[in-house]
């Protein structure tokens, strides 16, 4: 697959990483030739030092070949610009960021496929989604729904009162049982369990299961007794801060603490003074003490900085707050957050490459997340009619080592699938991916 990508910056050159070590065949553009030297040699692909908006500069990239054009400059104008140039010069599919939530609302996202681009990102909106999964479930580290919640994905942490700990899964999670476990973290060690694997004390583990089980879930793992989030401080007033507060439930209480008295101004704005914004550091302990922490269930860290962030949030948890959440864009710190008990860790650049990396999938892929904490990739196919996954039961199929499925949605109904189950074509069938390249589990579903 023949992809090309415009803007050697945060997003840009981590998918140019990520989707150069599958293998694919892409060319990495940028006016700035700084940004491009960045790069590592031990990269496959290929740099151009040019504007994604040049005539030439396109064709010299081989924009008419192309099955993906990404533009993630951090000019809105010239991606949109980009993608409706590098659309009526061949490329089959167009990818644009964008800063204006505007454009995202899914009646505004026609007129932009009209014009040539076939999707629109914004990434602090994803960023805000993946924040309020994480509040409204102080007991869960992350939460990933499917059509709406009819089958759900819960990541959490096992403590000392886990009531599964140390037993066989296959003594636990049967056929009858109304949850699967897709996967373990196990200190740095990503597992897909088999019936012998055990889940022991401090492993991140991922449920599968349906609505009406989470508080089942909740129950033997031991989390009744961690409280609802009511009340949620922010530190740092950026544009990912502002969108997860409006987005925040009509029960949750936020305040924001932020440096610069500039954009506090500008945030009492935004929310006409309905929410409290307070201009100071969010980590003063007696800034935090006067605001009430310990009344607070929940903490978010969305500064830019990720020492920062990470810092804020293990001093509020000494502060006895329970769920925190932090910004952590530099993938070096994401095992240091996660080793020091940061709840949900928030990475924008992960978000949209997941969102892209969708739509590499020639498949019918609805959804596709990328999980950090496991290094893995969890998408939902819709299977063809007569494609592979519906000719045999599940335990004939042979799946790839590294993958398994987690459930499935037929009619609107979740359910968890076992050794014994058919899927059918038109199915929602949730696949749980670890160190396999996706493109060879697609070929089951076309």
């Amino acid at each position: 697959m023949k992809i090309i990508i415009s803007g050697a910056y945060a997003i840009g050159t981590y998918l140019a990483k990520l989707l150069s070590r599958n293998r694919q065949d892409i060319v990495l553009m940028d006016e700035n030739l700084e940004n491009l030297e960045k790069l590592s040699s031990e990269y496959d692909l290929l740099t151009m030092e040019c504007s994604a908006t040049n005539i030439k500069g396109l064709k010299d990239a081989g924009v008419e070949h192309a099955d993906l054009f990404i533009a993630v400059t951090p000019s809105e104008s010239g991606n949109i610009a980009a993608c409706v140039m590098a659309h009526q010069l061949g490329a089959k599919k167009t990818v644009a960021r964008v800063d204006n939530p505007e454009y995202v609302e899914e009646h505004n996202k026609e007129l932009f496929r009209k014009m040539g681009v076939n999707d629109i990102i914004y990434p602090e909106i994803l960023a805000a989604k993946d924040i309020i999964n994480g509040l409204k479930m102080s007991w869960v580290r992350q939460r990933w729904d499917v059509h709406d919640g009819a089958l759900v994905m819960l990541g959490i942490k096992l403590r000392e009162t886990c009531e599964i700990l140390d037993r066989p899964l296959k003594d636990i999670s049967g056929p009858d049982d109304p949850y699967h476990v897709v996967a373990i973290k196990h200190n740095d060690e990503t597992i897909i369990p088999g019936g012998n694997d055990t889940l022991q004390l401090y492993d991140l583990v991922y449920f599968m299961t349906t609505k009406q089980y989470i508080p089942y879930i909740r129950k033997i793992v031991g989390k009744e007794h961690y409280v609802d989030v009511q009340n949620v401080i922010f530190m740092g007033g950026g544009k990912t801060a502002a969108r997860a507060v409006k987005m925040l439930p009509e029960y949750m209480n936020a305040k924001i603490i932020e440096q610069n008295p500039v954009r506090c101004e500008e945030l009492n704005d935004i929310f006409n003074e309905d929410r409290l914004v307070i201009n100071g550091d969010g980590r003063d302990i007696g800034l935090l003490q006067e605001e009430g922490i310990r009344h607070t269930q929940a903490f978010v860290a969305l500064t830019s900085n990720a020492e920062t962030n990470i810092l804020a949030c293990l001093t509020a948890k000494r502060l006895g707050v329970r769920k925190t959440v932090a910004s952590v864009e530099n993938f070096d710190y994401v095992g240091t957050a996660d080793g020091l008990d940061i709840g949900t860790i928030i990475n924008k650049k992960a978000l949209a490459a997941s969102h892209i990396y969708q739509m590499m999938l020639d498949a019918n892929v609805e959804n596709v997340k990328f999980l950090m904490s496991v290094n893995a990739d969890v998408a939902e196919f819709v299977p063809s009619p007569d494609s592979k996954v519906t000719r045999k039961l599940v335990k004939d199929l042979n799946l790839p080592k590294g993958v398994t499925i987690g459930g499935l949605v037929r009619n609107g109904e979740g359910m968890l699938v076992s050794g014994n189950t058919q899927i059918e074509a038109g199915d929602s069938v949730v696949i749980f991916c670890y160190n396999v390249d996706m493109k060879k589990v697609e070929k089951l579903f076309i």
